[in-house]
């Protein structure tokens, strides 16, 4: 469902492109130099574009031969598509060599002591500190996840809506981080156990965890 809501837009957003290029006046000539740049450097983009889903694909398949099921258990976290899954696992390796959720915090550079004190700019990235391609991917998939919790609830997207609403003070970042530490907690509680995402477990033990 997430994946063809994906295509729907991307394929939207080209049609559009393609309307407006269709209506734009050509201050070159179609043989120019101009074009010819234009038509190199769209068809690099595709070829980079080729590139990237060969070596997603590879990912993917390295993934699925493991002796577990870290990559299954984090795709059935609603909006976290197979993609962000798998390069996720990338970044961090196997969570279970971490002995807490704190440490994963600590290692991409999101440990509560970074991002109180301000350090971080507008992209969450901290200077010389974490990792910061895990720290985007993890930035982006709170987006998908609240975006696919119209039709596929979860509780990050509950707990980040409901930051949104309720906060005066706390600006998107701080909301976003908090998140993302949830997120990590989740990912790291399916990996240990081994078992999938269910919404109302997941409510549960949020409850559980809030009593605590």
């Amino acid at each position: 469902m997430v994946k063809s809501i994906a295509f729907k837009h991307a394929q939207k957003t080209a049609d559009k492109l393609i309307d407006l290029a269709n209506k734009a006046y050509p201050v070159v000539s179609c043989d120019s130099v101009e074009v010819e740049q234009a038509q190199y450097y769209a068809q690099r983009l595709l070829s980079l574009s080729k590139q990237r889903e060969q070596i997603i694909e590879r990912m993917v398949k390295l993934a699925t031969s493991l002796p577990n099921h870290d990559l299954e258990n984090l795709e059935s976290i609603p909006g976290f598509a197979q993609i962000t899954a798998v390069r996720v696992l990338a970044e961090l390796g196997d969570l279970r060599r971490f002995s807490n959720p704190n440490k994963i915090n600590a290692f991409i550079g999101i440990d509560p002591g970074r991002y109180q004190s301000g350090e971080m700019d507008s992209s969450l990235s901290i200077t010389k500190h974490g990792n910061a391609v895990a720290r985007k991917l993890l930035y982006r998939a709170i987006g998908q996840i609240d975006n696919a919790s119209k039709t596929h609830p979860c509780h990050i997207a509950d707990y980040y809506e409901s930051k949104k609403l309720s906060s005066q003070t706390k600006g998107f970042k701080k909301i976003a981080i908090a998140s993302i530490h949830k997120l990590i907690r989740t990912m790291y509680a399916l990996i240990s156990n081994d078992q999938l995402y269910y919404y109302n477990v997941a409510t549960h033990n949020q409850r559980d965890f809030s009593r605590n």
